[in-house]
């Protein structure tokens, strides 16, 4: 994935405070968030990279996991996102909570990173599967990975709200969407390579769908 344009920045950094709110306070989103983080498995005192934090709904469950003896690093590349991830961490007053702008695609460390968690963050990639390798180099073998998205569902009593949720994803992208440009395809296609690169590079990968069939969660033990 190349680096974000500095109009995709301006976007989540305008849009920081409204990201947050439906980040947390969508109904059901905090359960599928907390069923993410356990099929991570992350253990007390392991040092846990979330790549594209964003706001940081995700870091107190991931500090619940790994503890005051562990630390949690979140990486984004916006700006406006990360004020609000920091002011999350002030509040709560966590000493090994730390968030970093950088490349969702790049750790920001050279070792002894033990976990990479990443949620709604793999369909921006141009190459996901290529992403899952390199975070799975990057924390070798044992390292654990995590991922939670969404695409559209499959389940038949829900595929009425796939309309929904298209015109979600429309709206919520940074960049005008033609829909001549298959956006939900590419969407599905990317979430589902990622999904599969993990489970190839896991040998006990687990993966699970939730809100009837629109989140992917998988969550492994590199090889």
């Amino acid at each position: 994935m190349s680096e974000p344009t500095g109009s995709t920045q301006q976007f989540y950094t305008r849009w920081a405070r409204l990201y947050d709110l439906v980040a947390v306070h969508t109904p059901g989103i905090r359960t599928v968030r907390r069923a993410a983080v356990d099929r991570l498995a992350a253990q007390p005192g392991d040092t846990v990279v979330e790549m594209g934090c964003g706001s940081g709904a995700n870091l107190p469950l991931l500090y619940e996991a790994v503890g005051p003896e562990g630390q949690v690093i979140g990486v984004d590349m916006s700006p406006g996102v990360l004020g609000v991830a920091r002011n999350r961490i002030d509040r709560h007053g966590w000493q090994n909570v730390h968030v970093v702008r950088g490349d969702a695609t790049r750790l920001p460390l050279d070792s002894g990173v033990d976990c990479v968690f990443a949620s709604l963050v793999v369909g921006m990639f141009d190459d996901p599967a290529g992403v899952i390798d390199g975070w799975a180099d990057m924390v070798g073998s044992g390292g654990r990975l995590g991922l939670l998205d969404l695409a559209r569902s499959s389940q038949q009593q829900a595929r009425q709200l796939n309309g929904l949720f298209r015109l979600f994803v429309t709206n919520a992208n940074p960049k005008p969407v033609k829909l001549s440009d298959d956006p939900m395809g590419r969407l599905d296609r990317r979430v589902a390579a990622a999904h599969r690169r993990l489970g190839e590079r896991c040998s006990d990968a687990v993966h699970d769908t939730r809100a009837q069939g629109f989140a992917r969660l998988s969550g492994g033990t590199v090889d």
